[in-house]
């Protein structure tokens, strides 16, 4: 009797879900797309790069000073330099599609651009380092803002035009649902921040639980990913969010 791995049964691996033979197109809909990329596709990509020019707002890789004494990009203030979060922060759940994010007058998004409706501008805190990453899931998801969005979050840096690459072309969100259950404060000191977030998504009757660890720079007054290094989001399959802090609509 031919053992069963399982992987029939996952709607991640399924064939069908597989976008241009690079990413699972499912978990591209968890809004992670821009790290799956670079996390599965080795040194080569078949897809292609966004425009090349950057936005008025893009971000250069800091000094020592543009990290210290930078201040909000859009005036949210009390920034915080060190710090760890031990329950969830107060939260208003908005609803992007069917996907809720948490929004705060206090940590962000305090800002949202006028042209395509991403939001950003999160508060230099670990609660605005939170906050950035469960807005990335579905923003990211979203082509009507995802291309707008890799352009203005992605840093500079020697990886920058791989992780603008844009994920959303040939992918749909019909059927799929998917929700924040917890987080996981990996670090932060102010100028880093490496954010864990657990993830539920549910499609075709199927459910699997998922981390994206989200590694962020300060730049120019908000939270960018690390185009210094190659992978600054990374995903995998979990078997359910023990060991997170409960967070969610």
């Amino acid at each position: 009797m031919k053992e069963d791995t399982g992987q029939q049964q996952n709607p991640f691996t399924r064939p069908g879900f597989v976008t241009a033979g690079i990413v699972l197109g499912l978990i591209i809909m968890l809004g992670v797309g821009v790290g799956i990329v670079n996390a599965t596709r080795g040194e080569s990509s078949s897809t292609s790069p966004v425009s090349s020019t950057p936005p008025p707002n893009a971000t250069s890789t800091p000094s020592a000073a543009d990290t210290a004494e930078s201040g909000s990009v859009c005036g949210i203030k009390g920034q915080v330099l060190k710090g760890r979060l031990s329950i969830g922060p107060e939260t208003e759940w908005e609803y992007h599609g069917t996907t809720a994010y948490p929004t705060s007058k206090k940590f962000g998004p305090g800002a949202t651009d006028e042209k395509s409706g991403f939001r950003y501008c999160f508060q230099r805190s670990p609660e605005g380092a939170l906050f950035t990453a469960a807005n990335a899931i579905p923003q990211g998801s979203d082509k009507s803002v995802a291309r707008e969005w890799l352009n203005y979050v992605v840093s500079r840096g020697p990886y920058r035009e791989e992780l603008r690459t844009d994920v959303s072309e040939g992918t749909s969100d019909e059927g799929v649902r998917i929700a924040i259950v917890g987080f996981r404060l990996l670090a932060y000191d102010g100028n880093i921040a490496r954010v864990d977030i657990a993830i539920r998504g549910t499609v075709g009757g199927r459910t699997v639980t998922m981390s994206a660890v989200y590694e962020f720079v300060w730049q120019d007054g908000d939270w960018k990913l690390n185009a210094d290094i190659a992978k600054p989001v990374n995903v995998a399959e979990i078997p359910d969010s023990t060991g997170y802090i409960a967070w969610g609509e």
